[in-house]
């Protein structure tokens, strides 16, 4: 079996790019891919820091980029370091082809290989939407991705953004009245990563849900010293738990999910060395 250490890197969320190279690696038979996703590429420094992990793995970069000072950059950059890097679209059957050593077989019928694809990915948002808002608890070690955090910090169109991606995930609200079941502090296969936010666009963000369902805007759901009660309560969980924590204060539902995606790649890759150290 060939393997391939795939790069993509964009400057947006790579959404796009994923699925142009998804679909011409359908195109060929008997290659274990090794993909590494660098969305969000905006600066020279992100860019050379991307580039200095796939001189550690080497493989094949494809990239969009729309800056084209950026996109100079990275040519340039990686004619220099010897790394294979093309722009997608067009280029890449033809650049798969000359890494991977083998003809595109353009056979009729080669797309249904992503069936099973797809069908997972329609499992994982059924997965998803039975676990929601702390719904389904003895079934959270089945999922790839636990998020937990407070009320309106982004838990569930984060989850359906993830599972679009083929993750299965469940949400927890962490309620200091009710604090969450044990399992959650049991669990062994998922990655449980910790949402927060910051306390005043928190406020903000519960009101306008409150204005929104025509109820009081001003309750202890919105009051500043509850809110930072909750939020501590919260950190005080990820803390003693030892989880990954991301602030969705500035960031898009993309940029959140992606952020956690990498957290996942980078969990695999340190069981993958973990288990190699062993062997």
């Amino acid at each position: 079996m060939t393997a391939l250490h795939l790069h993509l890197l964009s400057d947006s969320t790579g959404e796009t790019l994923e699925v142009i190279a998804t679909a011409c690696l359908a195109q060929f038979e008997g290659v274990e891919v090794k993909r590494h996703f660098w969305p969000m590429v905006r600066s020279e420094g992100h860019l050379d820091r991307v580039l200095d992990d796939v001189e550690r793995r080497p493989g094949l970069v494809l990239y969009t980029l729309a800056n084209t000072t950026l996109r100079r950059e990275l040519e340039q950059k990686a004619r220099r370091r010897g790394i294979h890097a093309v722009s997608a679209l067009d280029p890449v059957v033809h650049a798969l082809s000359v890494v991977l050593g083998q003809e595109a077989t353009g056979r009729p019928g080669r797309q249904h290989a992503l069936d099973a694809a797809y069908f997972a990915r329609v499992d994982a948002i059924q997965f998803t939407i039975a676990h929601d808002d702390g719904i389904g608890a003895e079934n959270w070690d089945e999922s790839d991705i636990v998020l937990a955090g407070v009320s309106r910090t982004s838990k569930t169109p984060t989850s359906i953004y993830l599972a679009n991606r083929g993750f299965k995930v469940a949400n927890v609200p962490l309620v200091p009245e009710a604090p969450p079941p044990p399992t959650l502090f049991s669990l062994t296969h998922p990655l449980v990563v910790g949402l927060t936010t910051n306390p005043d666009r928190l406020i903000q963000i519960r009101r306008n849900r409150l204005l929104s369902l025509n109820q009081a805007p001003e309750t202890e759901y919105v009051d500043l010293e509850a809110v930072n009660a909750e939020l501590a309560f919260a950190r005080r969980i990820f803390a003693d738990n030892g989880w990954p924590v991301i602030d969705v204060t500035r960031r898009s539902i993309e940029e959140t999910a992606y952020a956690i995606v990498k957290l996942c790649n980078e969990r695999v890759d340190r069981r993958e060395t973990a288990e190699a150290e062993r062997e």
